[in-house]
């Protein structure tokens, strides 16, 4: 079970305000969408609650625990935000192996079990150079997923797919939700978004000035 706690966070990068006083919530066996506009704050928000940005006032408390005081990143967390990055000279098992190594309990088979989930052929001996950008967009998804983590961050996990990989994503998704895991996903698509999510948090400048149960 993951329980997470925004209270009153903001960011001013120089003179801009990124994040303005953001208050929310999230839990386990949920998926809960963020939407809004390009520059609304979403990614920002992501990042902040996957302690890849650090907030000028209020805090994040994830399982009793607040970033950057008690801990630098939540203890056990799955991350697609903005592109993804891998070395190019390797195959996408290698990258993955590679990653995996950073972490600890993510075997093999986990790892062939989350490219197999996303349409990958844990086997493809092309490189990651050799991609396509659907290719790319799988590969950061079973990064984030490999292992079911028990937070999930994904920022417009959808797009490059086509339509039948958009399905497959969706299937996985809330299959991961339904073993009690916490999903945060951001995208443009509203339909997908609302049908993905459990609640959806609407952001505007910074600020959340909605909060919607589906």
């Amino acid at each position: 079970m993951s329980e997470i706690v925004v209270k009153n966070v903001s960011k001013k990068i120089k003179d801009a305000v990124i994040l303005n006083d953001i208050s929310v919530s999230f839990s386990s066996g949920r998926i809960y969408g963020l939407k809004g506009k390009n520059g609304s704050g979403k990614t920002m928000l992501m990042r902040t609650v996957a302690g890849l940005l650090i907030p000028d006032s209020g805090s994040v408390v994830i399982n009793g625990k607040t970033l950057h005081k008690d801990m630098s990143f939540p203890d056990s967390i799955g991350i697609l935000i903005e592109n993804p990055a891998f070395l190019p000279q390797y195959t996408g098992f290698k990258n993955l192996k590679l990653l995996a190594s950073l972490s600890s309990g993510i075997s093999d088979e986990d790892i062939r079990t989350a490219l197999e989930r996303v349409g990958l052929d844990p086997d493809d001996k092309r490189t990651y150079r050799k991609y396509s950008l659907g290719m790319k967009q799988k590969l950061g998804i079973a990064n984030a997923i490999m292992g079911e983590p028990d937070i999930i961050i994904l920022d417009e996990p959808i797009n490059a797919l086509d339509e039948e990989t958009v399905q497959m994503i969706k299937d996985v998704l809330l299959g991961i939700r339904d073993n009690d895991k916490l999903i945060i996903i951001a995208c443009h698509d509203r339909e997908e978004l609302e049908y993905l999510s459990d609640v959806i948090y609407e952001i505007k400048d910074g600020s959340v000035i909605d909060r919607k149960e589906i």
